[in-house]
């Protein structure tokens, strides 16, 4: 079982790795601060949760995060949650935090499907960020105002949200290939003043036309002013006649000055959306202290400094793309990518990690798993000597994907699985480059994140299952929702279960190690008998068979109790037989327990994502159970939910 004592090191980092890491640099200051000596991670991890205070003010300065007026204190209660304050009266900008390098290195490389290619220097970046925010001042734009942008994976993307950001603006992203209506979920509610949208963007090789959806979206959009269009690949924007729309050349001021508004820590600077898979999109509304908290991901426990290059394959709707652009306040150079990871065929992201020179590569659990299925080795026919660390989050990774990693793509190589949330704009917990990496286990919690196990009487437990909670405030906390204005949503989504605890939502284990096994969301357990499970466990049984290609588990009420019911897609000339179904049920018997053995296995044409591919059992089971899944825009495939309905087996 996972956590057991035989978990063997896969990797650790050698002497030389460890002494020049940023996390060892980091234990001199920390020790000043604490009056005391800190020479191994636990002994830091285990004071950045008990003087907050002094972990958070120590980390400001470790990593530059700058203040235009000083704080009057780090934290007013951090005790209190929601409502602690984090640095009340200080001033700062967060657009400053992030374009503090100004020469002709460069920021960014962007590579789009098509085979567009460009390449802007950290000059470049200020220049249009200067020009794009100078351009939202003389229309009228003030700070608090949201800037909206439906747009791809590139430049313009970021040199947007800086502009908005640097004079205050509050700044929204969704990705072009959400509907009409998904875009309305959430950009309706916020009610932008202006729209930033690409005219189109590719995807498997075909150019995606954008303009129908724009015009329908601005239709039922009245709050939007001025609407500044992207031509992608500088192929010429199509042929608009709404008259709000400009051109982003034309839209922008040339030769503006930098213009940095210097507003509280708690001015809001990005709204994220929760999935909304059973409802309208929850709207988050995070200040600065989403960057700080970055900033601490980023230098320590992922090692990137000044001149690195860090890739993440995102799109703008996932909170992984705000993650990225972050690196920039630490002058790495971040790589951008647009279009379908696997097309024309599973090589592409490495061929752009070998020209590139990455050094740090971060994709989802299943990018990998699909990897594997295409029988791809990256290490056989990509140069990457210069990559230290391959991230993946999404969705938990099995311990067959650490050994493919390890096996096929670089021996030499610190994987971190990561896991947090939208919510938090950031992880609960990741990678350490001075721990060893274990198979199906997260390296450690995160730095200032008092995060425990509860069971279901509320008190923390080690080496078994139960619900991720966090015990103390922390700086990237939602500073509200939106249109919640006596905080009843913000309460009822984190704090409902555990007064004063924020309780996550995900089954996990803290292990022996004081590393983390994420067993799959906690409202979808399975809880036959009453014997919760994880899903996790099942998907890497089951998805081990190779004529497998991926699986869904749920749980289904039957006669007075909960059954499991499994859902697989079989691979392309493959059959879910007698024998088969017995194969895997043994296995499962076998490998994790008989309670976890389904009552049945069903073969269905497709399996529901998010767009942040996340497997949606409960979605799923709501088809299954006869209940509306009310907001389809927000997965991937929402046609794959009709394959559930009304299946006759589900019956019996």
């Amino acid at each position: 079982m996972p956590g057991a004592t035989s978990d063997p090191i896969l990797w650790q980092p050698d002497e030389e790795r460890r002494s020049r890491s940023a996390m060892s640099a980091f234990l001199a200051p920390a020790s000043a601060a604490a009056g005391r000596t800190i020479n191994d991670y636990a002994a830091l991890y285990d004071w950045s949760v008990k003087e907050p205070a002094q972990f958070w003010e120590c980390l400001r300065e470790f990593v530059g995060f700058r203040f235009s007026r000083p704080a009057d204190a780090v934290v007013d209660d951090v005790r209190r949650m929601p409502g602690a304050r984090w640095f009340p009266g200080a001033r700062l900008n967060f657009a400053e935090n992030l374009l503090r390098r100004d020469d002709g290195q460069p920021a960014i490389l962007f590579f789009g499907e098509d085979q567009v290619r460009l390449s802007w220097s950290f000059r470049d970046l200020s220049r249009h960020a200067a020009g794009f925010g100078a351009a939202l001042r003389t229309r009228g734009l003030v700070p608090g105002d949201r800037v909206a942008a439906l747009m791809p994976n590139m430049p313009e993307t970021v040199a947007a949200m800086l502009g908005a950001t640097a004079s205050g603006m509050v700044f929204s992203s969704c990705s072009p290939d959400f509907g009409v209506q998904g875009v309305l979920d959430r950009f309706g509610q916020i009610e932008p003043r202006v729209l930033v949208a690409a005219d189109a963007y590719y995807f498997k090789g075909r150019r995606v036309d954008c303009t129908d959806k724009i015009q329908a979206v601005l239709n039922e959009l009245p709050s939007v002013e001025h609407v500044v269009i992207v031509s992608y690949a500088n192929d010429g924007a199509a042929a608009f006649t709404d008259p709000r729309m400009v051109s982003y050349e034309d839209f922008l001021e040339k030769d503006a000055p930098a213009h940095f508004e210097q507003l509280p820590f708690d001015h809001p600077v990005y709204i994220m959306y929760s999935s909304g898979t059973t409802g309208l999109p929850k709207c988050m509304v995070q200040g600065p202290g989403v960057l700080l908290n970055h900033l601490k991901e980023l230098r320590l426990h992922t090692d990137v400094g000044a001149g690195d290059r860090i890739f993440y394959f995102t799109t703008c709707g996932w909170m992984m793309w705000n993650w990225l652009v972050s690196a920039l306040g630490l002058g790495a150079t971040i790589v951008l990518f647009d279009g379908n990871p696997l097309h024309p065929d599973p090589g592409v992201l490495w061929r752009l990690a070998e020209e590139t020179r990455l050094n740090v590569f971060g994709t989802s659990a299943r990018y990998l798993g699909a990897l594997e299925q295409a029988g791809y080795r990256p290490r056989e026919k990509n140069d990457l000597s210069n990559l230290r660390t391959l991230l993946s989050t999404g969705s938990p990774l099995p311990a067959e994907g650490f050994a493919y990693v390890y096996r096929d793509v670089k021996a030499d190589l610190q994987l971190s699985s990561i896991s947090g949330g939208t919510d938090l704009n950031g992880c609960f917990a990741l990678g350490n480059p001075l721990l060893p990496v274990r198979a199906g286990q997260l390296q450690c919690r995160g730095l200032g994140m008092k995060v425990e196990i509860y069971d279901e009487t509320g008190h923390p437990v080690r080496g078994q299952q139960g619900e991720l909670v966090c015990e103390a405030a922390f700086p990237s906390m939602p500073l509200y929702f939106w249109d919640d204005p006596d905080g009843r949503k913000y309460h009822d989504a984190y704090f409902d279960m555990f007064p004063g605890v924020w309780r996550h939502g995900d089954f996990a284990e803290i292990t022996e190690h004081d590393g983390l096994i994420v067993y799959g969301r906690s409202d979808a357990t399975l809880n036959p008998g009453g014997v919760r499970i994880g899903t996790a466990d099942i998907y890497r049984v089951v998805e081990s068979f190779p004529e497998i290609e991926d699986s869904v588990v749920i749980g289904q009420k039957w006669q007075d109790d909960v059954r499991v019911v499994l859902f697989v897609k079989m691979k392309s000339g493959a059959e879910l037989t007698d024998e088969l179904r017995g194969q895997v049920c043994s296995s499962i018997r076998t490998q994790i327990s008989p309670r976890h053995v389904p009552a049945k296995i069903i073969s269905v044409q497709d399996i529901p994502y998010t767009r942040n591919m996340k497997k949606v059992e409960l979605a799923v089971r709501r088809v299954v159970e006869g209940q509306p899944v009310s907001n389809r825009e927000a997965l991937a495939n929402p046609g794959s939910l009709e394959y559930f309905a009304g299946l006759s087996e589900l019956d019996t």
